[in-house]
């Protein structure tokens, strides 16, 4: 009996509380964003019993729950199954082939999407997070005024505050998305038909993946990159492979040279115009070209915070934007990923609460690019090596050996190993499913595994992984680069 009446007892301390939190307006600490950073850091903070206010005028999750990562991982899964009939196909192994649901799959994505926004908006508001639903303008450093979808205002007070506003893609002109004809990386997930043509202006992450699931649904894709190459971020050679593999299945490659406008002509198609003068059509364009921080109307100056001059906010070595505030995630600028915004968010979280009081450290960060072909880089490229001297090396080896990648009929890409003097100092891989090994890359590039230390231990056969520790193993050879 003692028992029930207890546990009644903290139910109704739990209601009391939760009811107390949903109507202050001065909290410790106030997050700016609902994005894997600021969700990461909000979940910290509320559990270490701290008072914590998240601002959000979109949906919880951010950008890469609601129209990012995960609808276009769902994307790609769903037409996976499609490159390995295709891989196969050639080989005569497979006979036939299936079609993908468009609006089944569209539907799948809608509710798997609002589920995972219900399940986080109630882990935050289970651990006291008032997540306030408006838009933020700060007024001090301490002050901030949040409108709300019918333009009421109100003001809050803070001793905290952390940037996590997250960004868009990015606009210039003659180059801007119209939502109808012209599409971002918002829109283009909302179309509920597949055009006949798409150009996809922009060769990096969200081209490159874009590209790959339209061309297993049958649209004609024309790619569009600035760069000398496709995938800018990575090494010529990985570049390379990525254009022979997209051109192979049909896509047209254009690199080196600047997109001037995308624009819908008078018969309602997107046109593209390089600076050579070419012009290339299509039914739809895609601006896939970079990213920009959602810091307008932030008023950010107020709270003591300097923006660079493409509207990111600066932070010092511990991620501070000024003495009581932080700035986290693609806000800030290093690095525009959503793990990475997450890694940011735990670490502030631990400064607020005088757990850390180190400098942000992030080490190797992992990137990767998805789809029938996928990108793994953990550390620096070869080019990046090179810049910043000493003497670099490579090992490389290539999955034509491999007995899984040559199961899923696609053994083509390589394993390559970036070594300054004796240390590794980059992996990356292009191939079949290789994003599965940017885990076991980064734990041998922290604990630099090589030599008699890589025999510490067993790879697993068949697997992958055999072609990553084979790629150490392999002789090195003088960039190149």
């Amino acid at each position: 009996m003692a028992s029930r009446y207890n546990h009644v007892k903290d139910d109704k301390r739990t209601s009391t509380l939760f009811y107390v939190r949903q109507h202050m307006r001065n909290f410790d600490d106030v997050v700016i964003g609902a994005g894997p950073g600021g969700i990461a850091c909000a979940k910290i903070l509320g559990r270490a019993g701290r008072s914590v206010a998240m601002v959000e005028d979109r949906e919880v999750g951010g950008t890469c729950l609601n129209r990012g990562c995960v609808p276009t991982k769902l994307l790609l899964g769903a037409v996976a199954p499609l490159g390995i009939i295709d891989n196969l196909a050639r080989g005569r192994i497979i006979e036939g082939r299936e079609k993908v649901n468009f609006p089944a799959l569209r539907e799948r994505i809608r509710s798997f999407v609002e589920a995972s926004r219900k399940v986080v908006t109630s882990e935050l508001t289970g651990m006291g997070v008032q997540i306030l639903k408006g838009h933020a303008r700060c007024l001090s450093p301490s002050s901030l005024e949040i409108e709300d979808t019918d333009g009421k205002k109100q003001t809050y007070t803070t001793k905290n505050i952390v940037f996590a506003c997250g960004s868009r893609t990015s606009t210039y002109p003659d180059l801007t998305p119209d939502g109808e004809t012209i599409l971002g990386s918002t829109s283009i997930l909302e179309q509920r038909a597949i055009p006949e043509s798409l150009i996809i202006c922009g060769g990096g992450t969200i081209g490159i993946e874009l590209a790959d699931f339209f061309l297993h649904m049958g649209c004609a894709v024309t790619i569009a990159e600035a760069a000398p190459q496709l995938c800018p971020t990575e090494d010529s050679d990985i570049g390379m492979h990525m254009r022979l593999h997209l051109e192979r299945r049909g896509a047209l490659c254009l690199t080196g040279v600047r997109a001037v406008s995308m624009l819908c002509d008078s018969d309602g198609n997107a046109r593209l115009t390089l600076a050579n003068g070419a012009t290339y059509t299509a039914r739809k364009g895609l601006i896939a070209s970079g990213r920009m921080p959602n810091t307008q109307d932030l008023d950010a100056e107020a709270a003591g915070v300097a923006r660079n001059r493409r509207g990111f906010i600066t932070t010092d070595f511990f991620l501070k934007s000024s003495p009581s505030s932080w700035a986290i995630g693609d806000v800030n600028g290093k690095i525009l990923l959503a793990h990475a915004a997450a890694h940011q968010g735990q670490y502030v979280a631990h400064s607020i609460l005088g757990e850390v009081q180190t400098p942000y450290i992030p080490g190797p960060c992992p990137s990767c690019f998805h789809g029938s072909l996928e990108i793994m880089r953990v550390g620096v490229t070869e080019r990046e090596a090179m810049a910043t001297g000493g003497d670099v090396y490579v090992s490389k080896v290539h999955f034509g050996s491999n007995v899984m990648a040559q199961a899923c009929g696609n053994p083509y890409g390589f394993v390559k190993v970036v070594w300054r003097n004796d240390s590794i100092v980059g992996i990356a891989a292009i191939g079949a499913n290789v994003s599965q090994l940017t885990l076991s890359a980064q734990l041998l590039l922290i604990g630099q595994y090589s030599g008699a230390r890589l025999d510490s231990f067993m790879v697993a056969h068949p697997t992958l992984d055999e072609t990553l520790v084979a790629a150490i193993r392999a002789q090195r050879k003088p960039s190149n680069s």
